[in-house]
């Protein structure tokens, strides 16, 4: 007889170690837990490390909102080699001498600041007829891959020896600092690869609060869950009433009554409570886009 799982909801901010996929780093927690439902803001490279959410039971609910977030990261690539992977963990392709000033790097670097195109690396989890783009890149196919629109609101470098380079990098959901590392490289003259890579920051939420997945595994729950209103803390937050929240519940149309808001926002009860996550119409409605029952109790 399967022992029953757990109705945990609640997010416990992971600092994710190399060499670990972010799935597996997933799969063990919920298994330590035993938790019903679990689920990550974004996945990292195995070879990454840093700052993964893990969301579980109603948390899931609001991780899209991290998902499609702005992200920061620190990387060290090491110029003078190309992998197929992009990274440290592939195969080199190509080697060149590395005659690279600092100020050489530095004017490099302004055509990767802001509004850019990027093409996505073959190595990746993006789909091509339903297949991963890493298993078609196994089997040695390349295919094209459009370029996407990408916002890289700061990109700053630190040169550390001759052939490696510390970038600090702000950027739009969605973006690869393993094409970055790969397009400054082939910028350079001399190509590049990430040899390392860390997630520091999602939004309003910093590695730094984050805990080790050793010391995760080995906690009481209590002392690493936070309540899932951890990953939506960059929204505003308005009260609505009982008699709103209720109108809601029932699936009625609920109106503001003066309340206003242009972006998703928080509603909170007059209890305090989470009631859930949404916005109020240009006709004066609430319109709740996520919503949350009593934590303590089953998920609906």
């Amino acid at each position: 007889m399967k022992k029953q799982k757990n109705n945990i909801h609640g997010v416990i901010l992971l600092d994710k170690p190399t060499g670990l996929s972010s799935n597996g780093a997933l799969q063990r927690i919920k298994h330590c837990f035993n938790a019903k439902k679990a689920g990550h803001t974004g996945a990292l490279d195995p070879l990454a490390t840093g700052l993964l959410p893990i969301c579980l039971g109603q948390a899931t609910k609001v991780s899209e909102y991290l998902l499609h977030s702005n992200k920061k990261y620190t990387t060290v690539i090491k110029l003078g080699e190309v992998t197929d992977t992009l990274d440290s963990e592939g195969e080199i392709t190509q080697t060149k001498p590395v005659d690279v000033s600092d100020s050489q790097l530095q004017a490099a670097l302004v055509q990767f600041r802001g509004d850019i195109k990027q093409v996505p690396p073959m190595y990746s989890a993006l789909k091509k007829d339903g297949q991963p783009l890493y298993k078609l890149a196994r089997r040695g196919e390349i295919i094209e891959r459009p370029e996407r629109d990408m916002t890289v609101y700061g990109l700053e470098a630190r040169r550390i020896d001759s052939f490696h380079v510390e970038l600090n990098v702000h950027c739009s959901s969605g973006f690869y600092i393993r094409s970055l590392a790969h397009d400054l490289g082939q910028v350079l003259g001399c190509g590049a690869h990430v040899v390392k890579l860390r997630r520091t920051d999602i939004k309003a939420i910093n590695v730094d609060a984050a805990h080790s997945l050793e010391h995760v595994l080995s906690a009481d729950l209590k002392e690493v869950l936070l309540p899932l209103e951890v990953l939506i803390q960059h929204m505003p937050k308005i009260q609505i009433t009982d008699a709103q929240a209720m109108s809601m519940v029932q699936g009625k149309p609920t109106l503001a009554e003066g309340l206003k808001t242009d972006q998703l926002t928080r509603f909170y009860q007059p209890n305090g409570y989470l009631y859930g996550v949404g916005e109020v119409s240009e006709t004066g409605f609430i319109k709740a886009r996520k919503t949350f029952v009593d934590t303590n109790n089953e998920s609906v």
